[in-house]
């Protein structure tokens, strides 16, 4: 019995209907107007399209089990080990720094916009260092590892990732004047918004959303963001507001006339547990024990991916250099030149 009760709570908990459930049954309809009401009803959102998703996959018989397997395994394993550690490390960082707020704000649309603003900047540090540090793309990879794209993509992470990445854009927020029930605010909508642009092409096929394309990062950019095409790599590290990639120059609209190959650089066995989860680890585990000399071994850990002590780099930045380098020599087609 107490099995089949966890396993409930453990669904309803998924879904986002516990307090759905709670309203029903009080009858009490009126708390559905206030604010904790209307996140009640949003949240549900993305694992219903997760559903619709999978149902529609199943109707027209493209469902593959691999595609969302690993994902689910994942987030099974992570709701065992790290069901608390996000939420102590965001309220250890508004302790110990909201007293240090270069700004003073509060809960008005102009400070809104603001605070937007900085937890875009915020995501974009953490999600860049998640590129570009090895150490840190262990952590981030297992997001990055499976190799189609759906909305079960976004409940896969290790572990450690959430309150690694909440410590630097809870950090930077609060420390910029973000005031905490603001902060949560952003957090609840960006963490909506970041869940919605894994849908998979099977539910949404041109992720573009039409005019939206120019104005925010859509499911199309974020499709970019998980290629391992040379030129989509490291790239459109924003989640809502695109202004920091452009500010950076890491912005990247998808080509139409270059499909989209997802996952990792390395060579990997997509349905393997521990090679998703502990892959990338282990290899920066193994590159740390062959380094000559504590120089090299520190090096591997703060370097970027693909960096190596021999000089013999396959960095994200030199693989796509080497690409952009091979399209500019390649010939012109006959056909372009007369139409030139």
């Amino acid at each position: 019995m107490v099995v089949v009760q966890t396993l409930w709570h453990e669904i309803i908990s998924f879904l986002g209907i516990s307090q759905i459930i709670e309203v029903c049954k009080t009858g009490d309809y009126r708390v559905l107007l206030t604010f904790n009401g209307i996140l009640s009803l949003i949240s549900p959102l993305i694992p219903l399209l997760l559903l619709i998703e999978i149902g529609r996959a199943i109707f027209y018989k493209k469902f593959k089990i691999e595609d969302y397997k690993m994902p689910f395994f994942i987030f099974v394993a992570n709701r065992f080990i790290s069901r608390f550690l996000s939420i102590a490390a965001v309220a250890f960082c508004i302790g110990l720094l909201e007293k240090y707020a270069l700004i003073p704000t509060t809960m008005t649309w102009y400070w809104f916009i603001y605070g937007y603003v900085i937890w875009e900047f915020s995501h974009f540090i953490y999600h860049y260092f998640g590129h570009k540090i090895r150490l840190f793309w262990c952590l981030h990879s297992t997001h990055h590892a499976p190799e189609s794209m759906n909305l079960s993509v976004t409940y896969a992470h290790f572990f450690l990732e959430a309150p690694y990445a909440d410590v630097i854009r809870t950090s930077i927020c609060i420390l910029m004047g973000v005031n905490p029930p603001m902060l949560f605010l952003i957090m609840f909508i960006d963490g909506t918004w970041g869940s919605f642009i894994h849908v998979g092409e099977n539910l949404i096929k041109d992720g573009r959303l039409g005019f939206l394309n120019k104005i925010i990062l859509t499911p199309s950019h974020h499709r970019v963001h998980h290629a391992k095409n040379p030129l989509y790599m490291d790239t459109n590290f924003c989640n809502l507001l695109n202004v920091w990639d452009k500010v950076f120059g890491t912005f990247q609209n998808e080509k139409r006339d270059m499909n989209i190959e997802y996952g990792i650089s390395r060579e990997i066995n997509p349905n393997n547990f521990w090679d998703v989860y502990f892959g990338e680890l282990y290899y920066l585990w193994k590159d740390i024990v062959k380094a000559p000399g504590i120089k090299n071994k520190l090096l591997y850990i703060i370097m970027p991916p693909g960096w190596s002590h021999t000089g013999d780099h396959k960095t994200a930045k030199i693989v796509k250099k080497a690409f952009l380098e091979q399209e500019k020599a390649q010939p012109v087609p006959m056909t372009n030149v007369s139409a030139l």
